[in-house]
């Protein structure tokens, strides 16, 4: 009886492993089809994040540079009227610089009249429009498709220039 039982084992044993090799061999390579379809799905949503912060990036470092040299180009100027001339063309240097041609502005304003007198404040406040990379005109008439980052900058007038 023990070995009718033993042989009885054996052979399930055996059915066992069969179908485990049998099942085995139906998963070969669903792996390497599984891990590329999850990289791709998991690859796409981190690359577009990782474009979209760069971009935002770009346009802050933009906005930055743009606020300081037209300050500087202003309050250099040896009249206001030049002064705004050379503040929009070092703004658009900056923006050109960047790739942000378009959807940015930068406005200059004075502490006083007249903008450049000795101690006088000039302040250069900066805005830019960054549109989302990638996003479809149907969702874009939906959902906001841009991010406006700003900033302000203060440059003083020398005490002793001559005017």
């Amino acid at each position: 009886m023990t070995g009718c039982l033993r042989s009885l084992r054996a052979h399930r044993v055996h059915l066992l492993a069969r179908r485990a090799r049998r099942l085995a061999r139906r998963d070969d390579g669903r792996a390497v089809i599984e891990f590329i379809f999850l990289g791709i799905l998991m690859l796409l949503p981190l690359l577009y994040l990782v474009l979209t912060m760069a971009r935002l990036q770009a346009a802050s470092f933009s906005a930055s540079l743009a606020g300081r040299e037209s300050g500087r180009a202003f309050v250099t100027a040896v009249t206001a009227a030049d002064g705004h001339a050379r503040a929009q063309a070092a703004a658009r240097l900056a923006f050109s610089e960047f790739g942000f041609d378009q959807d940015a502005t930068v406005t200059v304003s004075c502490d006083g009249s007249p903008c450049l007198r000795p101690e006088g404040v000039v302040r250069s406040e900066v805005r830019i429009e960054v549109q989302l990379p990638l996003v479809p005109d149907f969702i874009a008439d939906h959902v906001p498709s841009s991010v406006s980052v700003t900033s302000t900058h203060v440059s003083s007038v020398d005490r002793f220039v001559a005017r």
